[in-house]
């Protein structure tokens, strides 16, 4: 008896696992900093917004700079479904770390100049999904 039980929660865990991992989306998106900015939006990122990120629900795919584009930071974050991503995004600007954040690091001026950010569905083939 325990064995079906562990059995069919087993299945109604993986079947769970599936559903969710068909409506998940991921967010490409590229950060344009100032001139001579690049090492402190890294910086913040590193020590700060990565962690808050998870606090608020977003999986942190993966960070990189581009060889030969300057001043660019591209990353990837991962979210159960689109509005999972807009309540995520909603939270993580009001929060009060991330301000805080946000402020010291831009204490010698701003930034970042310019957010592209895409929405993206995984294929039927893509090992993300």
């Amino acid at each position: 008896m325990i064995r079906k039980i562990i059995l069919a929660a087993s299945l109604l865990a993986t079947t769970a696992l599936t559903m969710s991992a068909a409506d998940r989306v991921y967010e490409l998106r590229t950060y344009h900093t100032l001139p001579g900015k690049l090492d402190d939006l890294i910086t913040r990122f590193r020590d700060h917004t990565t962690r808050l990120f998870e606090k608020h629900g977003m999986t942190n795919i993966g960070y990189w700079v581009p060889a030969d584009q300057p001043n660019t930071l591209i990353y990837i974050l991962s979210y159960p479904d689109r509005d999972a991503a807009k309540a995520s995004w909603a939270a993580f600007q009001k929060d009060p770390d991330w301000v805080k954040a946000r402020t010291a690091s831009e204490a010698n001026g701003k930034i970042v100049e310019k957010v592209d950010s895409v929405y993206m569905n995984p294929t039927d083939f893509s090992k993300l999904k």
